[in-house]
């Protein structure tokens, strides 16, 4: 995944939340109730981006992570309010805190838990994961047949959130339970495309395929916004050890390196289109409203920079402008100032944080790439 040119809301439905049921299949039976919530302040002490939760208190030592940071601490500490507001579900979070010494399915050692603790990088990462993934006709039908991506942009998203934290953080039995949960929705999610071929959430190969997107975006994300050059031997020991939670959903022939993922993109491009749909998604993306201040500058900035992580094969594909890619390149450079004061506000109590304290690991370590 370094240099090349290929490349999570999941195209399968990876997020965890229930699939949207019509028409036959909605008959005689209650309509699901939205996972997602509205953008109302609750105490933000009780909000993770996994949903409500209390933390237990801990060390309070002021952390020293990369980058210099331009916003005083009482900005940082609204930053952090405004976040959460965004992207914290009104659900039940598992515990983070214990029991003590649970690695979950990664551990403090690993590289997924490294790349996946940089805040900036995943939100970026993630919404390009997105557009990629969108490109793929039989992947994103059934995101249109089955989610509720286009009435609740928002709710998906916190679900796809929470889904990626909990997966990569949270003891071992709630993140296998989560896997197991998505597994269950899966099975429900099948139909026809508007071209006449049949999908299903359980087809390795489209489970594969959200997968190599998503890994692949959260790389060149970390590797640009985080201002760390990511080695090689750990891009290919992050893609191995993330093969554990795209086999566990059932995907097959997942690429382990970053050799056998450019080899996979190369298949794979020849199925990839940029329809009506996929425009339409894109549109939705860009005009998600946010309940926060300023909410169009801050859903421009991520969008922005997610769309310069692109590679220039998909940026064609989705027929991006010169100027779209100009402002790209000016929301990217934006979101790397910024990204240490992003960086600070979400670290102390986040999902990370409270993973290497359950673990007795060092949180600063996850910056740092000697000896990994």
């Amino acid at each position: 995944m370094a240099d090349s040119e290929g490349p999570r809301i999941s195209a399968t439905m990876s997020d965890g939340s229930a699939p949207r049921r019509s028409g036959n299949e909605a008959r005689g039976r209650p309509r699901r109730m939205s996972l997602a919530y509205s953008g109302s302040m609750r105490d933000p002490d009780d909000m993770t981006l996994d949903g409500r939760g209390h933390h237990r208190e801990g060390n309070t030592a002021r952390l020293n992570l990369p980058g210099m940071k331009l916003l005083p601490s009482p900005a940082r500490k609204h930053l952090r309010r405004q976040v959460l507001a965004v992207l914290s579900r009104d659900a039940p979070a598992p515990d983070y805190d214990a029991p003590l010494g649970d690695p979950g399915l990664f551990g403090p050692d690993s590289v997924t838990w490294k790349l996946h603790a940089d805040f900036p990088s995943m939100m970026a990462g993630g919404l390009a994961s997105l557009m990629l993934q969108a490109l793929h006709p039989l992947a994103l039908a059934g995101v249109w047949d089955h989610s509720a991506f286009r009435t609740d942009t928002l709710g998906r998203l916190r679900n796809t959130t929470a889904f990626v934290g909990r997966t990569t953080y949270a003891p071992r039995a709630p993140a296998e339970a989560a896997i197991e949960h998505v597994r269950v929705i899966h099975h429900g999610v099948r139909g026809t495309a508007e071209d006449g071929r049949p999908y299903s959430a359980d087809d390795p190969h489209l489970l594969a395929w959200v997968h190599c997107a998503g890994c692949w975006c959260f790389l060149r994300a970390y590797e640009r916004y985080c201002h760390a050059p990511v080695p090689r031997p750990m891009q290919d020991r992050y893609l191995a050890e993330m093969t554990l939670i795209a086999e566990a959903l059932g995907a097959h022939d997942v690429p382990r390196s970053t050799a056998e993922l450019d080899a996979f993109f190369a298949r794979v491009r020849p199925e990839l289109v940029f329809d009506a749909r996929t425009r339409e998604t894109l549109r939705v993306l860009g005009s998600i409203r946010l309940p926060i201040p300023f909410a169009g500058f801050s859903r421009d900035l991520f969008l922005g920079s997610a769309a310069a992580l692109l590679p220039g094969w998909a940026l064609d594909l989705m027929e991006r402008s010169s100027l779209q890619r100009l402002r790209d390149r000016g929301a990217a450079r934006a979101l790397q100032l910024i990204a240490p004061s992003v960086r600070d506000a979400m670290a102390e109590g986040g999902l990370a944080w409270r993973a290497c304290r359950r673990t007795g690991a060092d949180y600063e370590a996850l910056y740092r790439w000697d000896g990994a």
